[in-house]
């Protein structure tokens, strides 16, 4: 079995392996690429990020500075939306679903480091998927560790550590993240009303 292979496995494997070594800079060098372009080349930008992102729907927007391990295990449906500074750390798979925003400066970490000193020094690790339903909007300096499924049209709000999985339709919020409440057709109109507080 090739270490890339047991990475799939979610299995411990050699993260000084020549072809994961490839692989992440050829990723690294793409990512440096789209940082630089000019902002108001959105075909080429959108190009690029096709090179990047294992898949991509129609209608995506990413903006700079985007840092991806490998980028070819994220995949994204349609109208995906990430704002400034995000982290895709992606030995394992990141799948996303159809319009799902992302905030500021959020990370999703599929790599998992051993607990036990004496792997991590022989530079063992592991990776666990990310799995994000459709409509799911996270909130700026939002966090989400291996192995996390997130329901479709769940928001997690600012400066979430999401630990664990979260159902859809829910607001979610905290460090560690849990579920405060359903979201409801009451927050439909909240917006629409003046008694709307401004926090």
């Amino acid at each position: 079995m090739t270490e890339l292979e047991k990475c799939a496995a979610g299995l411990l494997y050699d993260t000084t392996d020549p072809d994961r070594a490839a692989a992440h800079l050829r990723c690294a060098d793409l990512c440096w690429e789209y940082n630089r372009m000019q902002p108001s080349d959105l075909a080429g930008r959108e190009a690029l990020l096709r090179q990047i992102f294992g898949r991509l729907g129609k209608d995506p927007y990413v903006e700079p500075t985007l840092f991806c391990g490998f980028g070819t295990n994220i995949e994204a449906g349609d109208h995906f939306f990430v704002n400034n500074d995000c982290v895709f750390v992606d030995p394992g798979r990141i799948t996303f679903g159809d319009n799902v925003f992302i905030a500021p400066q959020c990370g999703f970490y599929t790599a998992l480091h051993p607990l036990d000193a004496e792997q991590r020094r022989q530079k063992l690790e592991a990776a666990y998927p990310i799995t994000v339903g459709d409509d799911v909007w996270f909130g700026g300096h939002v966090v989400v560790l291996p192995g996390v499924t997130i329901g479709s049209g769940t928001v997690v709000g600012a400066g979430s550590v999401v630990t664990r999985d979260l159902p859809g339709g829910v607001l979610a919020l905290g460090n560690p993240c849990r579920v405060l409440r359903p979201i409801t057709a009451a927050d439909r109109e909240r917006y629409r009303t003046p008694e709307y507080p401004h926090r």
